[in-house]
């Protein structure tokens, strides 16, 4: 392990249990808490802070002041009950976490995964491999990103989403969960988030409401608001967003690749 970069450059603290592997690079400031893992390859920023019991898998980067594997604490109102025994994060192999970002306990992240800098994902996620993350996206809790998706700078993605493989979320895309923003008990029963299927795509500045399914390779047009459930392989345009056609052959993905 090489902890500081340059003469006179702060070193590293690393917590006596913690485990990182000799070849891993530390910058200046950072801080790996108990029991927290640093696999062979990584490099880990200035003043980023691993909390404890987090994995990080081999050959990951992480961005200068990213906050790993931190626990949550909720606000007074919050509806949200959070697990006793939340377990650590634990970030894949080659994956990249920029600047800033903050990811929560009890969430884990596949293989090769990219967040962009100043992300912000909560705890009780899970991000397929290959999947990328933009700047400033926030994720929130208990939500399910699957494989090779791509969610663009600034989109909102609301608790207890489902975002099957292969989607494409544009930026500034916004989803919602709460159909009475938080007025009256009832609302507890019917919170719901969307669900993207696999291969759809989102366009920028969309606006999604609690529950709807967006089906298999649909196409939601940029700045729609989308009120019901929009079937597969058809784009939808407009407020509230209507079918205008079916989305054409030649845009249609392959089979879906086999899984290692």
């Amino acid at each position: 392990m090489k902890a500081g970069y340059g003469v006179g450059a702060n070193t590293a603290v690393v917590a006596a249990s913690a485990e990182v592997a000799p070849d891993a690079r530390l910058g200046p400031g950072a801080v790996v808490m108990d029991g927290a893992r640093v696999g062979a390859g990584c490099v880990i920023g200035a003043n980023a802070v691993i909390h404890e019991g987090t994995v990080i898998g081999d050959g990951t980067t992480v961005g200068d002041g990213a906050i790993l594997g931190k626990r949550p604490r909720l606000a007074r109102s919050s509806s949200v009950v959070l697990k006793d025994d939340l377990p650590p994060l634990v970030v894949g192999e080659r994956s990249t976490i920029g600047a800033l970002t903050v990811v929560s306990a009890g969430t884990t992240l596949g293989r090769g995964v990219t967040i962009g800098d100043g992300a912000g994902i909560r705890e009780e996620v899970t991000v397929g491999d290959e999947t990328m993350v933009g700047r400033g996206v926030s994720v929130e809790n208990r939500t399910t990103i699957g494989s090779r998706v791509r969610v663009q700078t600034g989109a909102y993605i609301t608790a207890y989403v489902t975002i099957e493989d292969d989607v494409f979320v544009a930026p500034c895309v916004v989803t919602t969960n709460d159909n009475y923003m938080g007025r009256t008990e009832k609302r507890f029963a019917q919170m719901k988030g969307a669900t993207f299927r696999r291969g759809a795509r989102i366009g920028g500045g969309a606006v999604i409401l609690p529950g709807v399914v967006v089906g298999e390779e649909a196409f939601v047009a940029a700045g729609s608001v989308v009120t019901r459930d929009v079937p597969p392989r058809t784009l939808v345009m407009g407020v509230p967003a209507k079918v205008k056609r079916e989305v054409p052959e030649e845009e249609l993905l392959d089979d879906p690749p086999d899984q290692p």
